[in-house]
């Protein structure tokens, strides 16, 4: 697979991290700043993800145990679950609601099932430095905690989605779950929304098409980490693209952002589509 030209990043007051692989060989085809570590906001929720996988895979977990929230796990904003009538639930459901909509509540209550220095003791055994989940997501954040749900950057989170697509995040099994959640994800607005996907359903091959994905949104960040499959040739990428801004940033930055990580997509999409696919290594 050839080398890919990315779009024009310099938007001003914005910090890029950008690396796109070749699915197959793990060989960097794009990059912008892959080592720049920036805030990835609830892209760190595939470690807790990826930890009660690995619980319920050994059995320490039971997919039906349901789970009632703690003080610390309440919290609002993105998801469902703190406006449903019932906030008890299963530990599969758990992390459906994490995988398709962020739930930040669900995802909370997977970190204190689990216990957060299991979750932070994903990443390193990766090898990753620069990349891992820092904290609960909370609704207020004082000085004296972790400034930010989790930081990352784009090559060891391009290498963590190729994982995940070749079934090597930590086990075959753990990765198929992992998969089957944020096969659901219903944020397509950055880097997949020039894959022309139904966000509420594409969790199988459409017009050729294979995508996973997980997202990151505050007022400062959008970032967009997936994987996607072209099966009439078998092509695959990985990606990750990370932008971060500060809080004075002019408005209409964050749609310029969204733009450029639109343009970033249809890049991807057309080398897939233009590949032969007879240059990759098998899976």
């Amino acid at each position: 697979m050839d080398m890919l030209s990315l779009p024009r990043t310099e938007i001003s007051d914005v910090n890029w991290s950008i690396a796109i692989r070749n699915g197959r060989t793990g060989e960097m085809i794009a990059e912008y700043d892959p080592d720049t570590q920036l805030k990835t906001a609830s892209v760190g929720k595939l470690f807790t993800l990826l930890a009660t996988a690995r619980k319920l895979e050994n059995g320490e977990l039971d997919p039906a145990t349901r789970i009632e929230p703690t003080r610390i796990d309440r919290v609002a904003d993105s998801g469902l679950l703190y406006m449903m009538g019932d906030s008890t639930a299963r530990i599969d459901d758990l992390c459906l609601l994490t995988g398709a909509v962020s739930d930040n509540m669900a995802a909370n209550m997977l970190l204190s099932t689990c216990g957060i220095d299991h979750v932070k003791s994903v990443a390193p055994s990766f090898g990753y430095t620069s990349t891992n989940i820092l904290d609960w997501v909370r609704d207020e954040r004082t000085p004296d905690l972790p400034p930010t749900l989790s930081r990352g950057t784009a090559r060891e989170l391009s290498d963590l989605m190729r994982r995940l697509a070749r079934g090597e995040a930590l086990t075959e099994g753990v990765s198929r779950m992992v998969n089957s959640w944020i096969s659901r994800n219903a944020d397509l607005s950055m880097v997949a929304s020039a894959f022309g996907l139904d966000p509420l359903a594409h969790f199988e091959e459409d017009e050729g098409i294979t995508l996973r994905n997980k997202t990151g949104t505050i007022e400062t960040a959008r970032i967009d980490v997936g994987w996607v499959r072209f099966g009439p040739t078998d092509a695959m990428i990985a990606y990750a693209v990370l932008a971060n801004w500060d809080e004075a940033a002019v408005i209409g930055t964050r749609q310029r952002v969204l733009e450029t990580m639109s343009s970033i997509g249809a890049v991807i999409i057309s080398a897939l589509r233009s590949s032969k696919g007879d240059d990759l290594d098998a899976q």
